[in-house]
């Protein structure tokens, strides 16, 4: 019987030190590394019905479930919990907050142990290898049994993807959805618009607004409603909000009138109390950066790797759009390795993967057996 959880709850691990620290991949170190993760099910006594969960660019540990509180549920509630195609009553799933972030794990807001200040522009930049090595790190004590399967939707599918590359035996299943290997220059194109909009904020002050009571809200607003278009398609919009206004017709003016526009301010507005504008910076440039079929020794890993893929698209999605995918498919093809890719009829965009699209979660029951 499908049912959903009931109230969880955040736990936190510190899992770098001044005696093991992380060392980033793109120079410089953490000695300090605390993570956000939350986990559903129960770890069975074979310890190997775990599963690990990746969230997307602005997620958090919060996959499934509900706090305390809280009226909104979990980013993919949809999927995981009770006779769900994740399903908590034959898995143990583990969803962490990742590097970089602003939702309980160490990212650029945090104190840097060196100054007692807040990192802000001097948190090391980020390499998708960075957040595998964390999150590897968090799944350590739960180990032994088979290799978990992982999987993980736009950002979350590029971390499992550079975990199957870092560590080949280590993940039985790889499910890659909605995600890129490498962005287009469209992609990075909107990116760098959102990263100017919140720089180029007087309250953005060097990344050090926090220290002196400000945001940058403006400029992140913008961002957030700039890329929230990008997430959704041109049927959905022109479905819910069409050409409708508030204003009468005789009504002109400069401030938002059209439904959509209202749509747009609300997700600006309410993105500001959940995400910080030093970690959209990092983690966006992060995925800019990602080309891991481009680094020396991706063939080679690969070429050893017994873990299967399943990789899904979209067609309605243009943010990442099915080309990307099947360049994807490509590469990992061209290293050997078989994966099960198809693209999906869906008319909700990007957000496809969130969401409950035709044929979407019978593919992901399917692939987990």
């Amino acid at each position: 019987m499908t049912g959903s959880l009931g109230y969880v709850e955040t736990q936190r691990a510190v899992l770098a030190s001044a005696s093991d620290p992380l060392v980033m991949r793109r120079g410089g170190r953490l000695e300090h590394v605390e993570v956000a993760y939350e986990t559903y099910g129960s770890l069975n006594a074979a310890r190997d019905n775990a599963i690990f969960v990746t969230h997307a660019l602005t997620g958090n540990a919060n996959a499934a479930g509900l706090h305390l509180g809280e009226k909104k549920r979990g980013w993919w509630d949809n999927m995981i919990g009770p006779g769900k195609p994740v399903d908590t009553d034959r898995f143990f799933v583990i969803s962490p907050n990742i590097l970089g972030g602003c939702s309980g794990t160490t990212g650029p807001l945090s104190l840097d142990p060196a100054t007692g200040r807040a990192y802000g522009l001097d948190f090391p930049m980020l390499h998708m290898g960075d957040l595998v090595e964390v999150h590897r790190r968090l799944l350590a004590p739960p180990g032994g049994g088979r290799p978990p399967p992982g999987g993980g939707g736009a950002l979350g599918g590029g971390q499992i993807l550079q975990w199957g590359i870092d560590d080949p035996p280590a993940m039985d299943r790889a499910g890659l959805v909605a995600a890129s290997s490498r962005l287009s220059a469209e992609n990075i194109a909107f990116s760098a618009v959102a990263r100017e909009a919140i720089m180029s904020d007087p309250d953005f002050v060097g990344g050090r607004y926090a220290e002196q009571g400000v945001f940058p809200w403006r400029g992140q607003k913008v961002a957030r409603m700039m890329a929230h278009i990008t997430y959704v398609s041109e049927v959905t919009l022109e479905q819910k909000f069409g050409r409708r206004r508030r204003a009468g017709d005789a009504d002109w003016g400069l401030g938002p009138d059209f439904e959509v526009e209202h749509y747009l301010q609300h997700q600006g507005i309410t993105f500001l109390d959940r995400f910080d504008a030093l970690s959209y910076l990092y983690l966006t440039r992060l995925i800019d950066y990602f080309d891991p079929f481009a680094e020396a020794g991706t063939a080679a890993a690969l070429g050893t790797t017994r873990t299967q893929f399943q990789v899904t698209s979209f067609d309605s999605d243009w943010r990442f759009d099915t080309a990307q995918s099947r360049r994807m498919v490509a590469e990992l093809e061209r290293c050997g390795v078989d994966a099960d890719f198809a693209e999906l009829s869906s008319p909700y965009g990007h957000d496809s993967f969130l969401l409950e699209a035709p044929g979407y979660h019978d593919r992901v029951r399917a692939f987990l057996g």
